[in-house]
């Protein structure tokens, strides 16, 4: 598999804020991407147990409002706001903790705007390490896997989309999105230098490489 590098990154909106959450600062990460397809078609891609691992990762569970959820290998949580097909809303339970992402949708003209904001209280040693990239450059992934499903109409292929990751193709994506959300911390009032340092920790822990 080869992608469009700079189309694919260019595609995205991505800010960086903070809010109250629980009486704590939590860090807010946004990523924004308009799909070549109505809003109907998109809700259902979004929230189908059928057509969820044709873009993303294999999911279990009742995907209701209230009920609970389990990626494969992944993240799991709890279904808590549903107004389809405008708004869902779920906890992003792993490793013992709990965080909150909201997906919007819009309709713009055919196309339709996807909005994910993920919501988390991150202490200041990892955000210094890793910046708002330790978030942002998976859920880009996310949204690059909709984007070729979409256009292909074909499902994700486990095997080749983990063979893409490891590739050059690959890596220069992790580095160009990694790169992406530095600048947007920085917009966000970050210093440079710690910005551009925690974009180096996450290209790296994205690529696997160091140095």
């Amino acid at each position: 598999m080869q992608i469009d590098v700079a189309k694919h990154i260019g595609a995205v909106t991505r800010v960086v804020r903070e809010v109250e959450r629980n009486g704590r600062t939590a860090k807010v990460v946004v990523a924004s991407r308009t799909y070549d397809t109505d809003q109907k078609d998109l809700w259902d891609a979004l929230t189908s147990k059928e057509r969820i691992p044709r873009w993303f990762l294999p999911i279990s569970g009742d995907l209701k409002l209230g009920g609970r959820y389990q990626f494969e290998g992944n993240a799991g949580g709890e279904i808590i706001e549903c107004d389809a097909p405008d708004h869902v809303a779920v906890t992003w339970e792993m490793m013992g903790d709990v965080s909150w992402v909201h997906v919007r949708l819009s309709a713009k003209g055919d196309q339709t705007e996807l909005t994910l904001e993920h919501v988390a209280h991150v202490d200041d040693e990892r955000w210094k390490t890793y910046g708002p990239g330790a978030v942002g450059v998976g859920w880009e992934g996310g949204l690059l896997g909709m984007a070729i499903y979409l256009e292909s109409g074909q499902p994700n292929n486990p095997e080749e989309s983990m063979a893409w990751m490891t590739s050059e193709n690959g890596k220069a994506f992790y580095r160009a999105s990694s790169t992406g959300w530095a600048d947007a911390n920085i917009a966000a009032g970050e210093p440079e230098a710690d910005a551009r340092a925690a974009e180096a920790g996450t290209s790296a822990f994205y690529t696997g490489e160091t140095g």
